[in-house]
C-alpha cells in the first residue's frame, strides 16, 4: 500500500502560480511513477502530468507544456507539481496517482484525495 495527500491546492488570481506536493508514504516511493491529474466540475478527469520513477522522464499534456513542471524527491518521498501562469480553465481538483508504469493513462494503482485549485479571472 502506497497513501498519497496532495497539498498546495488554493485560490489564485489569473497568472499567479502554486507548488502542489503529494507526500507519500507506505512502499518504497521510488519505487512508483507519479501522475498528476485533475477533474473540473462537468469534465472527465485527465492527466496533467507524469514523471518516471527515478525522474529521467516526464510527460505533459499540451494544454500545459511551458507552465506546469513536475518533479520529485524521493529522499522526502514527495512529489511536486509546480503551476505557474494559471488560467481560469485550470480550476479543478488536482489528484496524484502512483504506480508501477510511467503511463499517461489512469491506469495508477494508488490515489490521493486531490487539492482544489481555483483560479479567478
Amino acid at each position: 500500500q502506497v497513501q498519497l495527500v496532495e497539498s498546495g491546492g488554493g485560490l489564485v488570481q489569473a497568472g499567479g502560480s502554486l507548488r502542489l506536493s503529494c507526500a507519500a508514504s507506505g512502499r518504497t516511493f521510488s519505487n512508483y511513477a507519479v501522475g498528476w491529474f485533475r477533474q473540473a466540475p462537468g469534465k472527465e478527469r485527465e492527466i496533467v502530468a507524469a514523471i518516471s520513477r527515478d525522474g529521467s522522464s516526464t510527460y505533459y499534456t499540451d494544454s500545459v507544456k511551458g507552465r506546469f513542471t513536475i518533479s520529485r524527491a524521493n529522499a522526502k518521498i514527495t512529489a511536486y507539481l509546480q503551476v505557474n501562469s494559471l488560467k481560469p480553465e485550470d480550476t479543478a481538483v488536482y489528484y496524484c496517482a502512483a504506480g508501477r508504469r510511467f503511463q499517461t493513462t489512469e491506469a495508477y494503482d494508488y490515489w490521493g484525495q486531490g487539492t482544489q485549485v481555483t483560479v479567478s479571472s
